[in-house]
């Protein structure tokens, strides 16, 4: 990255969540699983994370089969100051288009609390999200499995009075759920969302009006049709090799200048991409990437008023 593309001192660089400020690129525990039969590696790579200044990281019972919380509970130390943060509402499946199954009754949340409370060796978990799969990309709830969020929230308020619960936020949730949601204190927001997919961009607008930090998943994209590879996008490619970056720090930088609530948990088992997601946050866009990164949605979608407003408000 060169010198000139450096971020804009006044940026903020941190966004406070679960009560404490925290850098606004954290570490995403989801591709530890693939190191399941290669511990020694998995604690070294997160103690590079914390090493390098890392203070938020994003975890699930259900990454591996409790393999990315056990790789957690070995490497963190009480000294490190890391917020972690989990996920409920769904558990790990043999089986199907996807390796999970829902389970999104009241005791099926209790109960995966403790199993992350176990994992991580934990006496409380910073930051629970109840993963409400009302939303694709992915699996969505379907059945006895759809219940009203009032009953979810009951229990996880229960645990968070009860001290087991540190902070409650939301995934895979719709606008209308949030909302309902924000009287029992929701302090972050995770769906799917990057420069190509902004269909929740309602839902940011309203997360930044309410203090509420908003954490999207597959932030380059993915697999699903819905989350196209911001990488591969010919706009994306060019404004990198103009700066000086990857693509993927284009991608990622855009996300943090375009809502000061953002806060990324890219995964990695690289120790050379996870420096490379750091300096994310110090790539400086200029005038012309973010004329072009912002026209993105609206070439897709033909509907350029949404991001002449928000230029005007940036």
């Amino acid at each position: 990255m060169s010198d000139t593309t450096r971020r804009d001192p006044a940026a903020p660089t941190t966004f406070e969540l679960a009560g404490r400020p925290v850098r606004r690129v954290g570490y995403g525990a989801m591709g530890l699983e693939r190191l399941a039969d290669d511990p020694a590696t998995a604690v070294h790579l997160l103690r590079e994370v914390v090493a390098s200044g890392v203070n938020h990281v994003d975890t699930a019972d259900f990454y591996g089969d409790s393999t990315a919380n056990t790789f957690l509970r070995e490497a963190l130390r009480p000294d490190d100051d890391v917020v972690v943060a989990t996920k409920i509402g769904a558990v790990r499946a043999t089986s199907g288009p996807v390796p999970l199954r829902s389970a999104q009754r009241p005791a099926e949340l209790r109960a995966a609390v403790e199993d992350n409370l176990r994992s991580l060796g934990r006496d409380r978990l910073d930051l629970v999200y109840l993963r409400r799969l009302d939303v694709r990309p992915g699996l969505v709830a379907e059945g006895d499995q759809i219940v009203p969020v009032e009953d979810q929230l009951a229990e996880l308020v229960a645990l968070r009075d009860a001290g087991v619960v540190g902070a409650i936020g939301l995934s895979a949730v719709s606008e209308e759920v949030l909302r309902a949601a924000l009287p029992a204190g929701i302090v972050a927001v995770q769906n799917g969302y990057n420069v190509l997919a902004r269909e929740s961009e309602p839902m940011l607008d309203l997360a930044r009006r309410e203090g509420i930090a908003w954490v999207p998943f597959f932030p380059l994209g993915s697999g699903f049709a819905d989350l196209p590879k911001v990488v591969e996008q010919p706009e994306v490619t060019a404004a990198a090799t103009r700066l000086g970056a990857t693509p993927a720090q284009v991608g990622l930088a855009w996300l943090l200048h375009h809502a000061p609530n953002t806060l990324l948990i890219p995964g990695t088992r690289s120790s050379v991409h996870l420096a490379e997601n750091l300096a994310a946050a110090d790539l400086a866009l200029d005038d012309l990437a973010l004329r072009e990164l912002d026209g993105l949605y609206d070439a897709r979608f033909g509907d350029a008023a949404w991001s002449r407003e928000r230029r005007g408000r940036s």
